[in-house]
Protein backbone atom coordinates (compact mmCIF):
# COMPACT_ATOMS: atom_id res chain seq x y z
CA UNK A 1 0.00 0.00 0.00
CA UNK A 2 1.23 3.53 -0.75
CA UNK A 3 0.96 6.17 1.91
CA UNK A 4 -1.12 9.45 0.18
CA UNK A 5 1.95 11.63 0.95
CA UNK A 6 4.11 9.72 -1.80
CA UNK A 7 1.30 9.80 -4.33
CA UNK A 8 0.67 13.59 -3.60
CA UNK A 9 4.50 14.69 -3.78
CA UNK A 10 4.89 13.14 -7.31
CA UNK A 11 5.04 15.23 -10.60
CA UNK A 12 2.17 14.73 -12.76
CA UNK A 13 3.47 11.89 -14.95
CA UNK A 14 5.47 10.04 -12.66
CA UNK A 15 5.00 6.37 -11.83
CA UNK A 16 6.82 4.12 -9.53
CA UNK A 17 7.29 0.45 -9.22
CA UNK A 18 9.26 -1.93 -6.88
CA UNK A 19 9.48 -5.43 -6.66
CA UNK A 20 10.66 -7.80 -4.33
CA UNK A 21 11.11 -11.56 -3.37
CA UNK A 22 9.27 -11.76 -0.34
CA UNK A 23 9.18 -15.03 0.81
CA UNK A 24 10.36 -16.76 -2.31
CA UNK A 25 8.34 -15.45 -4.53
CA UNK A 26 8.23 -11.68 -6.75
CA UNK A 27 5.82 -9.15 -4.91
CA UNK A 28 4.67 -5.42 -5.82
CA UNK A 29 5.97 -3.56 -2.65
CA UNK A 30 5.61 0.20 -3.77
CA UNK A 31 3.43 0.79 -7.28
CA UNK A 32 1.54 4.64 -7.92
CA UNK A 33 1.23 6.47 -10.45
CA UNK A 34 0.30 10.03 -11.40
CA UNK A 35 -2.30 11.44 -14.35
CA UNK A 36 -1.91 11.34 -17.38
CA UNK A 37 0.31 8.34 -16.63
CA UNK A 38 -1.38 4.47 -15.40
CA UNK A 39 0.33 2.18 -13.73
CA UNK A 40 -1.68 -1.45 -13.58
CA UNK A 41 -0.40 -4.73 -11.34
CA UNK A 42 -2.71 -7.36 -13.13
CA UNK A 43 -0.01 -9.73 -11.12
CA UNK A 44 1.04 -8.70 -8.35
CA UNK A 45 2.45 -11.72 -6.42
CA UNK A 46 3.63 -15.01 -8.13
CA UNK A 47 6.72 -16.58 -9.65
CA UNK A 48 6.89 -12.87 -11.60
CA UNK A 49 5.02 -9.32 -11.16
CA UNK A 50 3.16 -8.59 -14.13
CA UNK A 51 2.61 -4.81 -14.89
CA UNK A 52 1.34 -2.52 -17.60
CA UNK A 53 1.68 0.99 -17.86
CA UNK A 54 -1.30 3.24 -20.10
CA UNK A 55 -2.60 6.54 -19.98
CA UNK A 56 -5.98 8.35 -19.65
CA UNK A 57 -6.36 9.73 -23.29
CA UNK A 58 -4.24 6.40 -24.47
CA UNK A 59 -1.42 8.13 -25.64
CA UNK A 60 0.70 11.58 -25.62
CA UNK A 61 -1.32 14.63 -26.89
CA UNK A 62 1.16 17.87 -26.89
CA UNK A 63 2.91 18.60 -23.94
CA UNK A 64 2.81 16.04 -22.25
CA UNK A 65 5.93 14.28 -20.48
CA UNK A 66 6.14 11.10 -18.19
CA UNK A 67 8.38 9.33 -16.02
CA UNK A 68 8.59 5.46 -14.91
CA UNK A 69 11.01 4.65 -12.27
CA UNK A 70 11.36 1.21 -11.87
CA UNK A 71 12.95 -0.85 -8.66
CA UNK A 72 13.57 -4.98 -9.42
CA UNK A 73 14.94 -5.98 -6.14
CA UNK A 74 17.66 -8.77 -5.57
CA UNK A 75 16.25 -12.22 -7.38
CA UNK A 76 13.06 -10.80 -8.07
CA UNK A 77 11.07 -11.19 -11.82
CA UNK A 78 8.89 -8.77 -13.26
CA UNK A 79 7.48 -8.68 -16.36
CA UNK A 80 6.29 -5.02 -18.13
CA UNK A 81 4.27 -3.92 -20.74
CA UNK A 82 1.44 -1.71 -22.05
CA UNK A 83 -1.81 -2.29 -22.38
CA UNK A 84 -2.24 -1.33 -25.96
CA UNK A 85 0.19 0.39 -28.48
CA UNK A 86 1.38 4.03 -27.37
CA UNK A 87 -0.97 6.34 -29.67
CA UNK A 88 1.54 9.60 -30.28
CA UNK A 89 -1.31 12.51 -31.22
CA UNK A 90 -0.71 15.61 -33.73
CA UNK A 91 1.39 18.25 -32.33
CA UNK A 92 1.66 20.85 -34.91
CA UNK A 93 3.64 23.67 -32.84
CA UNK A 94 5.97 20.43 -32.10
CA UNK A 95 6.04 21.19 -27.83
CA UNK A 96 7.82 18.58 -25.59
CA UNK A 97 6.36 15.33 -25.80
CA UNK A 98 8.06 12.38 -24.26
CA UNK A 99 8.66 9.71 -21.96
CA UNK A 100 11.27 8.58 -19.58
CA UNK A 101 12.13 5.27 -18.09
CA UNK A 102 14.89 4.75 -15.29
CA UNK A 103 14.93 0.82 -14.09
CA UNK A 104 17.38 -0.62 -11.28
CA UNK A 105 17.58 -4.21 -12.01
CA UNK A 106 19.77 -5.46 -8.85
CA UNK A 107 21.67 -8.50 -8.66
CA UNK A 108 20.13 -11.69 -9.98
CA UNK A 109 17.04 -10.24 -10.71
CA UNK A 110 14.89 -10.09 -13.74
CA UNK A 111 13.31 -7.56 -16.04
CA UNK A 112 11.40 -8.15 -19.27
CA UNK A 113 10.49 -5.03 -20.85
CA UNK A 114 7.93 -5.01 -23.63
CA UNK A 115 5.86 -2.93 -23.94
CA UNK A 116 3.85 -2.43 -27.24
CA UNK A 117 4.81 -0.24 -30.34
CA UNK A 118 5.22 3.45 -30.27
CA UNK A 119 2.48 4.52 -32.96
CA UNK A 120 3.41 7.82 -34.06
CA UNK A 121 -0.28 10.01 -36.05
CA UNK A 122 0.47 12.72 -38.45
CA UNK A 123 2.08 15.59 -37.57
CA UNK A 124 3.14 14.63 -34.08
CA UNK A 125 7.09 14.44 -32.30
CA UNK A 126 7.59 12.40 -29.29
CA UNK A 127 11.44 11.31 -27.89
CA UNK A 128 11.99 8.90 -25.20
CA UNK A 129 15.08 7.50 -23.47
CA UNK A 130 15.44 4.21 -21.66
CA UNK A 131 17.70 3.33 -18.92
CA UNK A 132 18.37 -0.05 -17.33
CA UNK A 133 21.15 -0.67 -14.63
CA UNK A 134 21.80 -4.37 -13.76
CA UNK A 135 23.60 -5.71 -11.24
CA UNK A 136 25.56 -8.54 -11.21
CA UNK A 137 24.20 -11.86 -12.30
CA UNK A 138 20.80 -9.34 -13.74
CA UNK A 139 19.32 -10.09 -16.62
CA UNK A 140 17.19 -7.96 -19.06
CA UNK A 141 14.94 -8.51 -21.94
CA UNK A 142 13.97 -5.33 -23.73
CA UNK A 143 11.81 -4.74 -26.47
CA UNK A 144 11.08 -1.33 -28.11
CA UNK A 145 9.24 -1.03 -31.34
CA UNK A 146 7.69 1.61 -33.59
CA UNK A 147 5.13 1.79 -36.65
CA UNK A 148 4.85 4.06 -39.60
CA UNK A 149 1.56 5.32 -38.03
CA UNK A 150 -1.91 4.63 -39.01
CA UNK A 151 -1.35 3.47 -42.29
CA UNK A 152 -4.46 1.83 -42.95
CA UNK A 153 -5.90 5.68 -43.02
CA UNK A 154 -3.04 6.89 -45.39
CA UNK A 155 -0.67 8.20 -42.67
CA UNK A 156 2.70 6.37 -43.19
CA UNK A 157 5.67 7.69 -41.66
CA UNK A 158 3.65 11.25 -41.34
CA UNK A 159 4.59 12.17 -38.80
CA UNK A 160 7.54 14.87 -37.41
CA UNK A 161 9.63 13.45 -35.55
CA UNK A 162 10.43 10.50 -33.39
CA UNK A 163 13.22 9.77 -31.38
CA UNK A 164 14.27 6.23 -28.97
CA UNK A 165 17.75 6.02 -26.74
CA UNK A 166 18.26 2.86 -24.92
CA UNK A 167 21.41 2.57 -22.39
CA UNK A 168 22.14 -0.15 -20.28
CA UNK A 169 24.51 -0.14 -17.41
CA UNK A 170 25.74 -3.74 -16.17
CA UNK A 171 27.70 -3.66 -12.48
CA UNK A 172 28.40 0.40 -12.97
CA UNK A 173 29.66 -0.18 -16.96
CA UNK A 174 27.83 0.79 -19.70
CA UNK A 175 27.71 -2.13 -22.05
CA UNK A 176 24.45 -1.05 -24.58
CA UNK A 177 23.83 2.04 -25.99
CA UNK A 178 21.32 2.57 -28.91
CA UNK A 179 19.45 5.61 -30.55
CA UNK A 180 17.40 6.17 -33.58
CA UNK A 181 16.09 9.22 -34.91
CA UNK A 182 13.82 10.21 -37.41
CA UNK A 183 12.94 13.47 -38.51
CA UNK A 184 10.95 14.89 -40.90
CA UNK A 185 12.90 18.19 -41.90
CA UNK A 186 15.85 15.92 -42.70
CA UNK A 187 13.78 14.42 -45.76
CA UNK A 188 11.13 12.25 -46.57
CA UNK A 189 10.62 9.39 -43.86
CA UNK A 190 9.28 7.20 -46.14
CA UNK A 191 11.90 7.60 -48.75
CA UNK A 192 13.69 3.94 -50.34
CA UNK A 193 16.90 4.94 -48.65
CA UNK A 194 15.20 5.43 -44.90
CA UNK A 195 12.29 3.41 -44.37
CA UNK A 196 11.21 2.30 -47.64
CA UNK A 197 8.60 -0.70 -48.14
CA UNK A 198 8.82 -1.02 -44.21
CA UNK A 199 6.09 -0.13 -41.67
CA UNK A 200 7.49 -1.48 -38.07
CA UNK A 201 10.47 -1.36 -36.88
CA UNK A 202 11.32 -3.44 -33.76
CA UNK A 203 14.09 -3.84 -31.41
CA UNK A 204 15.20 -7.02 -28.91
CA UNK A 205 17.75 -6.97 -26.81
CA UNK A 206 18.91 -9.63 -24.68
CA UNK A 207 21.35 -9.27 -22.16
CA UNK A 208 22.83 -10.71 -18.41
CA UNK A 209 23.46 -14.05 -17.28
CA UNK A 210 20.18 -15.66 -17.17
CA UNK A 211 19.41 -15.42 -21.01
CA UNK A 212 22.64 -17.04 -21.91
CA UNK A 213 21.22 -20.00 -23.58
CA UNK A 214 18.40 -17.97 -25.17
CA UNK A 215 20.71 -15.46 -26.63
CA UNK A 216 23.01 -18.41 -28.54
CA UNK A 217 19.54 -19.72 -29.74
CA UNK A 218 18.31 -16.32 -31.38
CA UNK A 219 21.70 -15.95 -32.99
CA UNK A 220 21.82 -19.78 -34.10
CA UNK A 221 18.34 -18.98 -35.76
CA UNK A 222 18.89 -15.69 -37.58
CA UNK A 223 21.88 -17.32 -38.81
CA UNK A 224 20.39 -20.02 -40.07
CA UNK A 225 17.95 -18.34 -42.54
CA UNK A 226 18.42 -17.36 -45.91
CA UNK A 227 18.36 -14.00 -47.30
CA UNK A 228 15.58 -13.55 -49.04
CA UNK A 229 15.47 -10.32 -51.79
CA UNK A 230 12.10 -8.10 -51.01
CA UNK A 231 11.21 -10.20 -48.63
CA UNK A 232 8.42 -8.48 -46.39
CA UNK A 233 10.19 -9.58 -43.18
CA UNK A 234 13.67 -8.95 -42.79
CA UNK A 235 15.81 -10.17 -39.18
CA UNK A 236 19.23 -9.64 -38.19
CA UNK A 237 21.17 -10.63 -34.95
CA UNK A 238 24.33 -9.88 -33.69
CA UNK A 239 26.45 -10.28 -30.07
CA UNK A 240 27.11 -7.72 -27.97
CA UNK A 241 28.37 -7.60 -24.81
CA UNK A 242 26.89 -10.09 -22.41
CA UNK A 243 24.09 -11.15 -25.07
CA UNK A 244 22.56 -10.40 -28.25
CA UNK A 245 20.56 -7.66 -30.25
CA UNK A 246 17.57 -8.20 -32.75
CA UNK A 247 16.65 -5.85 -35.16
CA UNK A 248 13.23 -6.75 -37.07
CA UNK A 249 11.71 -4.81 -40.26
CA UNK A 250 8.41 -5.82 -41.56
CA UNK A 251 5.75 -4.63 -43.72
CA UNK A 252 3.29 -5.15 -41.24
CA UNK A 253 2.95 -4.46 -37.16
CA UNK A 254 1.41 -8.34 -37.07
CA UNK A 255 4.37 -10.03 -38.36
CA UNK A 256 6.64 -8.16 -36.67
CA UNK A 257 4.82 -8.83 -33.36
CA UNK A 258 4.64 -12.50 -34.26
CA UNK A 259 8.43 -12.69 -35.13
CA UNK A 260 9.14 -11.27 -31.53
CA UNK A 261 7.05 -13.59 -30.16
CA UNK A 262 8.70 -16.28 -31.75
CA UNK A 263 11.97 -15.04 -30.12
CA UNK A 264 10.58 -14.47 -26.74
CA UNK A 265 8.91 -17.92 -26.30
CA UNK A 266 11.83 -18.81 -23.98
CA UNK A 267 10.59 -16.19 -21.34
CA UNK A 268 7.41 -18.16 -20.67
CA UNK A 269 9.71 -20.27 -18.38
CA UNK A 270 11.11 -17.71 -16.73
CA UNK A 271 7.87 -16.10 -15.73
CA UNK A 272 5.59 -18.81 -15.10
CA UNK A 273 3.52 -18.35 -18.01
CA UNK A 274 3.06 -16.41 -21.75
CA UNK A 275 2.26 -12.61 -21.01
CA UNK A 276 1.26 -12.10 -24.79
CA UNK A 277 -0.44 -15.64 -25.23
CA UNK A 278 -3.73 -13.26 -25.73
CA UNK A 279 -2.00 -10.46 -28.09
CA UNK A 280 0.48 -12.26 -30.65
Amino acid sequence: MVAPATIKDAAPGCAKLEVESVAGQSAVTSAFARSPLKLLTPRPRGQSVWACTSSFGGGFVAGDETRLELRIGHGARCFLGTQASTKIYRNPRRRACGHATRAAVEENALLVFAPDPVQPFAGSSYSQRQTFHLGTGAGLVLVDWFTSGRAARGERWAFDHFQSRNDVFLAGERVFVDSVRLDAAAGLLASPHRTGRFNCFALLLLIGEPLKSATASSLETVAARPVQRGATLVTSASPVRHGAILRVAGESVEHTGQELHHHLGFVSALLGDDPWGWKW
